[in-house]
């Protein structure tokens, strides 16, 4: 291994790590700040380019552009001053310097002034973008060579620039144009405003783009919460229309699934029943003998078997999800759980009309009801509405289901009497319809420790 390391130059583990480690962090943190809407990160992967180039050519524009004819208009106005300043200093002019004055007005299209010997002004602040000072700066210790002041911010339209002469101080006014490409936010506006326009084009062209998607989504969330979706049409991209497609054609195998199923099921309970009914007929000749009431028994059980069965397997598809107040609803639940001999404590909070399916959000509760007045004498229904979820808890007293059966509780045909320290009859589907319900609405049954010290069941549905 070692020779290896040597022959191809393999960095050792101990220097690959750090690396690995780097770029760990590194993933984490684009993973934290990228946007997780597609949308979002498509326009993200066309609008950052676009601004990597734009940033690149306005650097490049300011160096090569910008700045070079920047440099060449300051030189050419300080070549233009140095003439006048050689000829000053080398030539006798006149005492009140007319000439000169005639000369960079009307030749060089500048205003200047030969002033009294005085020190030059303190330097003036410089601008944050101080081109214009720096092309001037250099041109001036270049051509001419002596002591100067520059002020390029106290006048808007104009620069002042004083040179110190032998005998004097020649001051010179020309215009900001004269010294620097002052065009040059022509080409950044058209630049940033052509960006802007491929931006929002591209914003729209996205847009189209997603909304099929976005609807694809909608639809296979409303069919997994048992809704209708027979407006959902294919559409957009081709791979879009092919998932699309493949959603319409699933839902129809489902759907169809479960149309064989119900008319199946109805068959067997209309025979079933029927049986059951003959059943019932024969032990009524019994009269009151001791066989017969053991019968009777269970002829009820089966048929409360049957029924159980025939929920669980059944489902709630046909029912149509409608506007229901959760608060009339605990009400009959507590009503009818005081015809049955038993106590039961309600509670609600927040807005009491959600959409659900009526009946089997009541065959719900009622499961879980029951399930916990079996093996509780203390039964608390909660239940409240917040951010869009339905969040209902029932809670008992008794025994409890340990934490690591929990999962098994909720499967179907599965009995804990053991955990519950009970031997109650049954069909082991109470939990399991309870919680097919939940999901139905596109929500979830959990099982809990109770603040009460035995078992809570919790469902939280979106309403």
């Amino acid at each position: 291994m070692a020779n290896l390391h040597r022959i191809f130059h393999i960095p050792p583990l101990s220097l690959l790590r750090p690396l690995y480690l780097v770029y760990r962090k590194a993933s984490r943190f684009l993973y934290r700040v990228m946007p997780k809407g597609l949308y979002t990160r498509s326009l993200l992967i066309i609008v950052v380019p676009i601004l990597v180039l734009q940033s690149v050519l306005v650097v490049v524009f300011m160096e090569r552009h910008y700045e070079l004819v920047s440099r060449r208009m300051s030189e050419a106005v300080v070549r233009e001053i140095a003439a006048v300043v050689y000829v000053l200093e080398n030539f006798e002019q006149d005492a009140d310097y007319q000439k000169i004055e005639d000369l960079g007005r009307d030749a060089l299209g500048m205003s200047m002034t030969v002033m009294p010997p005085e020190p030059l002004p303190p330097p003036a602040p410089k601008p944050y973008f101080d081109v214009i000072d720096q092309g001037l700066s250099r041109a001036i210790s270049q051509q001419i060579g002596k002591p100067f002041w520059i002020d390029t911010v106290g006048r808007s339209r104009y620069v002042e620039i004083r040179i110190q002469l032998n005998d004097g101080v020649l001051r010179v006014f020309t215009r900001r144009s004269q010294t620097f490409a002052s065009n040059s936010h022509i080409f950044l506006v058209w630049m940033f405003s052509t960006s802007l326009v491929l931006i929002a084009i591209a914003m729209v062209f996205l847009r189209n783009q997603i909304r099929p998607i976005i609807r694809l989504a909608n639809a296979a969330e409303a069919f997994g919460k048992g809704r209708p979706v027979e407006d959902f049409r294919p559409s957009g991209a081709r791979e879009v229309r092919q998932a699309s497609h493949a959603f319409v054609e699933m839902r129809r195998r489902i759907e169809r699934q479960i149309e064989q199923r119900t008319a199946m099921l109805a068959g067997v309970s209309h025979d079933l029943r029927t049986i059951l009914t003959r059943f019932r007929l024969q032990i009524a000749f019994l009269g009151d003998a001791p066989e017969g009431e053991a019968l009777r028994k269970d002829v009820d059980e089966m048929s409360h078997m049957l029924e159980d069965y025939l929920a669980f397997a059944r489902g709630d598809a046909d029912e149509e999800v409608k506007a229901t107040d959760i608060t009339h609803l605990f009400e009959e639940l507590e009503e009818e759980a005081e015809i049955s001999g038993h106590a039961l404590t309600t509670a609600y909070t927040g807005d009491p009309v959600v959409r659900v399916r009526r009946l089997s959000m009541k065959r719900c509760l009622l499961n879980l009801i029951t399930n916990s007045q079996k093996f509780g004498q203390t039964v608390e229904l909660t239940g409240r509405f917040e951010l869009g979820w339905l969040t209902i808890s029932v809670d008992d007293d008794g025994p409890g289901i340990p934490e690591a059966e929990r999962d098994v509780a909720l499967r179907a045909f599965q009995r804990l009497d053991e955990a519950r320290n009970q031997d109650w009859p049954g069909s082991g589907l109470g939990l399991s319809i309870a919680r097919d319900i939940a999901r139905s609405h596109g929500g979830e049954l959990f099982l809990e420790d109770s603040p009460l010290g035995g078992l809570r069941a919790r469902i939280r549905i979106p309403a």
